[in-house]
């Protein structure tokens, strides 16, 4: 059992009953909306409305359906709001859950919506015009990860299906790390903690004491980390270092994108590097005892959470990229080493069995 505290009770009660939390006033000036997110496991995004004297901001906006629609609107009129009020969309990263609506709710206030640089250059890709060459550099990847021609092209294009879910907008802020974000009342810090995605960025409240994680640091689960055509060239590595770079800060209370909040974020980072740390064994141990192994291969022989059988669509594309993201960094670290061959086949560092 973790050793963190969890401070939304009602939030986790709601989780174990497999509801949906109830909207909640956090903090004064400060409310918690849960949105539901269609046949997903994670079930709902938690978007946060921050009372401005002239409004509102909104921290992430959940997927584009209509459903999520009605909740947002129905959470925000709870708080006394309507999305007119609003006047700032601050995205934690470009995910569909997260991201997904920013373009409608734009649409409905004439709010400014903000991004971290690197997110924002993903967009055309993404969700314009440049798909096919997006798909076309997925393809490679997976081919150089061993997947087989049956399965390959299923994976290639696993994440069209949740594009609908996205009205996509430009930002109109680029917020570096450790840059302020415009909100008179508010003393929000910008921090740039990549790794799930690229440009994903921490709101850290100073004034409240509050960081508002996305999907940095979860109370539960691990984030996914993945190689992807769209992510840099370790993106563990980056995430690691994230971690640790948030790890010690002077707050009371963490608020993430999805399930509940917690204190103790010193805690729970230590968890997480720990898993990693233990993935990576795991994941050196796989090319220890069969070097030559695709990644591919190796993600067949690690353990998941569920039965393989049971990992499919999207979340196989994901698991394929995630042990690639652990063989990236055991690389980079000197225990492991690639071929030249297409696809790739890892190796002990100190093998020589392929040369």
């Amino acid at each position: 059992m973790s050793g963190i505290e969890v401070t939304g009770l009602a939030q986790r009660r709601s989780w174990e009953s497999v509801g949906l939390p109830d909207v909640e006033q956090v903090r004064p000036g400060l409310w918690s909306v849960p949105v539901p997110l269609p046949n997903n496991p994670l079930r709902y995004v938690l978007v946060y409305l921050l009372e401005l004297d002239s409004g509102i901001a909104v921290i992430d906006t959940g997927w584009s359906t209509e459903e999520a629609w009605s909740t947002l609107v129905a959470g925000m009129a709870v708080a006394g709001y309507t999305p007119p009020d609003v006047r700032a969309i601050l995205i934690t990263h470009i995910h569909p859950d997260h991201y997904g609506l920013a373009g409608r709710l734009r649409e409905a206030s004439g709010a400014w919506v903000a991004l971290h640089p690197a997110d924002a250059a993903l967009i055309p890709a993404r969700y314009g015009l440049g798909l096919e060459r997006l798909l076309e550099n997925m393809d490679a990847l997976l081919v150089e990860a061993g997947v087989p021609d049956e399965v390959r092209a299923e994976l290639t294009g696993a994440s069209m299906g949740i594009r609908e879910f996205v009205a996509a907008a430009e930002p109109d802020v680029l917020l570096e790390d450790r840059a302020s974000v415009p909100l008179p009342g508010w003393d929000l810090v910008t921090l740039h903690t990549p790794g799930h995605s690229p440009g994903h960025v921490c709101f850290l409240d100073r004034r409240g004491r509050l960081l508002f994680s996305g999907d940095h640091v979860l109370p539960r689960i691990s984030p996914s980390v993945t190689m992807h055509a769209q992510q840099p060239v370790n993106p563990l590595a980056d995430f690691l270092d994230a971690l640790r770079g948030v790890r010690d800060l002077d707050v009371d209370e963490v608020l993430p994108a999805h399930e509940w909040r917690f204190r103790g974020l010193d805690v729970r980072v230590d968890e997480l590097l720990a898993h990693h740390r233990q993935r990576l064994d795991e994941t050196y141990a796989a090319i220890s005892g069969a070097p030559g192994l695709t990644c591919w291969e190796t993600t067949l022989r690690l353990r998941w959470s569920r039965d393989w059988s049971q990992i499919v669509g999207y979340m196989r594309r994901a698991a394929v990229g995630e042990t690639l993201a652990h063989l990236v960094l055991l690389e980079s670290s000197g225990r492991v080493r690639r071929d030249d061959a297409r696809p790739v086949h890892w190796y002990p560092a100190d093998d020589s069995s392929d040369r």
